[in-house]
């Protein structure tokens, strides 16, 4: 078993389709919309469903927000270099809501950032060696 996607629902698939593909770097793998329905579903990811985890972006027609509620976390992404990460994000429009640095009661670097919903994306240093040299690009979203 593995997990092959989650859901989320958004107000407006081409700014979020904008945030996920030109901010965050993610492709469009596939979209579909269901007349009948009135729903379009669009997948977004860092590679081929059959390989990795993908993020489903619903859009139902005609709803223009959501109440995000308070149980729901995050997404989370790991980089190479979370500095020059957020500083790509910035550059491309993105909005980062905590700059880099040690999470609370540890020492794992971390940010977030935003999406055009409210979702919260975390961005986690996977590597100490990029993370002590601020704005340092070793590598993309």
């Amino acid at each position: 078993m593995r997990i092959l996607h989650t859901m989320l629902r958004v107000a407006d698939l081409d700014a979020s389709l904008a945030f996920y593909c030109d901010i965050l770097g993610m492709k469009l793998l596939r979209r579909k919309d269901y007349p009948s329905g009135e729903f379009t579903l669009a997948f977004v990811g860092y590679g081929d469903e059959a390989d990795h985890t993908v993020l489903e972006l619903t859009y139902n027609w005609g709803t223009s927000a959501y109440n995000l509620g308070d149980a729901y976390g995050h997404i989370a992404i790991g980089v190479d270099d979370i500095y020059g990460a957020c500083n790509t994000i910035k550059d491309r429009g993105g909005q980062v809501t905590r700059e880099p640095g040690p999470m609370k009661h540890g020492t794992t670097v971390i940010a977030f950032v935003e999406d055009p919903d409210g979702y919260k994306v975390e961005l986690i240093q996977l590597s100490s060696k990029a993370a002590s040299i601020p704005g340092t690009v070793k590598g993309t979203v």
